[in-house]
């Protein structure tokens, strides 16, 4: 049996940085963390936090690659405890919608979009078109064996539907803080379900 391990200081000190940065990225997007703002929610000082990440820039990666790991675990984990096909593919997504429902207010991914979708040159830009593109991967393999399954038409183009896809689920982001989300979740399903139907076999 091996022995449980628990997080050093240092690391646990990081993860409560994180934690508290996510939630006022929430608010304020990761162009808008301050960090003085953050050091006086974690009880420490702006040396203390730049000690655990040497510049506002790696705490935005961390905070990236943290977020993103965070939608993994709520959404895809579960997810693939289904069987393979549009089960799975359909759990995704109802696990995607509930993440909007939780995070319509302000999801840090998507902010990320708009903030760093303009700046070529720009580390976090690569960062968050590394996220999202793994994000798309993920659909495309669910896709993509809802295929091999049966459940969808053998020739469907993986691409394409989940770009399709991901068309419906931000909308369903941009419109749950707008018009509410219990509207912009029924017809976001509308939606999918009227999609899922035309590549059937």
């Amino acid at each position: 049996m091996s022995p449980i391990t628990t997080p050093t200081k240092g690391a646990a000190t990081r993860e409560l940085i994180l934690d508290h940065a996510y939630e006022l990225a929430r608010q304020d997007g990761l162009e808008g963390l301050s960090i003085g703002a953050l050091a006086l929610g974690v009880g420490m000082s702006k040396s203390g936090v730049f000690a655990h990440f040497g510049s506002r820039e790696e705490l935005q990666l961390a905070l990236l690659d943290a977020a993103s790991k965070r939608l993994v675990d709520f959404v895809l984990r579960p997810a693939v405890q289904q069987p393979r096909g549009v089960k799975r593919l359909r759990a995704i997504l109802e696990g995607w919608s509930e993440w909007v429902r939780i995070h319509y207010n302000g999801c840090v991914l998507i902010s990320a979009v708009t903030e760093y979708d303009g700046r070529e040159d720009s580390l976090l830009r690569a960062r968050v078109k590394q996220q999202q593109t793994g994000w798309r991967n993920e659909l495309m393999r669910a896709i993509r064996q809802a295929a091999e399954a049966g459940d969808l038409r053998a020739d469907t183009d993986a691409d394409q539907l989940a770009f399709e896809i991901f068309a419906v689920m931000l909308g369903l982001h941009h419109d749950a803080s707008l018009f509410g989300f219990d509207q912009a979740h029924r017809q976001t399903w509308a939606a999918i379900d009227r999609l899922l139907a035309s590549y059937q076999p």
